[in-house]
This record gives structure tokens, sequence and C-alpha cells, in this order.
């Protein structure tokens, strides 16, 4: 008798530890790892590839920089740093569709071993890490961005097309007509310390 109750207990023990388990695995269907929610906060527009070409060939890159595209949309310019300098890039961009399109440019241009491409809120990121970051971001976001890219090490480029960084002093700025789009488009360079504006030194001051 002792052993038919042992022995219905160590079924029931089966039973409860399996619907926890199940249980378990249901709570993590419905909770898959968080990814942004927030819609984009501009339309992705393509940077045509001879502007891509001039923004990296402005930002001197080497083989052994990293390169950060905020906003990478199809990965366009990650993967070109890779291919042509054999850096390692990652490309973050917040709309999954073109997550997605990016990965597969990646594979299909072979450089998906030194290229990532990640599905976060670019406001959110540690940049510390990058030499090289790109953006093609309107002002108003450019703007928000700006105490991350203070924190870039001594050094290190950032290479903006068309919308410069508000109340900073680009070391240099290039303008020229895409071949693809007959559109004149302005590629700002800044290097790391920021140069900030006079203006801008003295609203710093007064705020302090």
């Amino acid at each position: 008798m002792q052993r038919i109750v042992r022995t219905m207990a160590a079924a029931l023990g089966l039973a409860a530890s399996l619907v926890f388990c199940a249980q378990v695995a249901a709570a993590e269907a419905e909770e898959p790892a968080k990814k942004p929610t927030r819609v984009a906060d501009c339309v992705y527009v393509p940077t045509p590839n001879d502007v891509t070409a001039k923004m990296l060939e402005m930002a001197e890159i080497k083989k052994s920089d990293l390169v950060y595209d905020l906003g990478c949309g199809d990965g366009r310019i990650v993967i070109t740093a890779a291919k042509r300098f054999g850096c390692k890039a990652v490309g973050y961009e917040i709309n999954a569709d073109l997550v997605a399109e990016a990965i597969q440019n990646a594979k299909k241009r072979k450089v998906d071993d030194l290229v990532q491409i990640k599905q976060e809120d670019i406001f959110t990121l540690d940049l510390s890490k990058a030499n090289v970051i790109t953006l093609y971001l309107l002002p108003a976001m450019v703007t928000k961005l700006t105490p991350q890219l203070e924190k870039l090490k001594p050094g290190s480029r950032i290479v903006a097309h068309d919308y410069s960084i508000s109340g900073v002093k680009a070391d240099k700025a290039v303008t020229l007509l895409s071949n693809e789009d007959n559109v004149k488009h302005t590629i700002y360079l800044y290097t790391l310390p920021l140069k900030k504006e006079a203006q801008e030194l003295k609203k710093e001051a007064q705020e302090e």
C-alpha cells in the first residue's frame, strides 16, 4: 500500500512539474525578446551610393575601425564600409522589415562575417565603442543624439549626411551633385572631441 502511495505521489509530482514547464513555455511564447515598440522617427530615404562612398572616404576608414550607422535602412553604408575597407560595422535600425532586408543584403555581398544588423532604438545605445559614426537623420534627431555622440573616444569621426550637428563646428563640409538622383548633397565631418561654436558655449555657460 505504501509503495502505491509513493508511486501515486511521484506521478502527481511529475504531472505538476510538466504543467509548470508548459506554463513557463507559454509565458515565454507570449513575451518574446523585447524589441523597440515605438515607430520610426522619420521615413527611410536611401543615401545614394556615390554619397555613401564620399562619406566613407571623408571618414578615412581603416580596417581596424568599428563603424556604426544609426538608422541603417537597407544596410548599404555598413556593407560598403566592410566590403571596401575590411572593417567591422554595425547597422542599427528600428524597422523590422528593413533589418531583415539589411541582413540579407550583407549575406548577398558576402560581408555578414564583418557586418551586424541590430533592431534597436538608437537613442538608447552606448556608442563609445565605435570609431566612426554615420548619420542621415533629421535635425531634431541629430540634436537628441548629441549627448551620446559626445561620449565617443577622442579621434573618433562622425560623418553626417545633409543635416549638421547643431551648435558644433564641422572639420569639413563637402557638397556634391549625386549622379544617382541629380540632387546636391552636403556631407559634414566631425572629429571628437566636438568643437562647440561660441554661441553654444555661451548658452551652456548660462544654463550652469
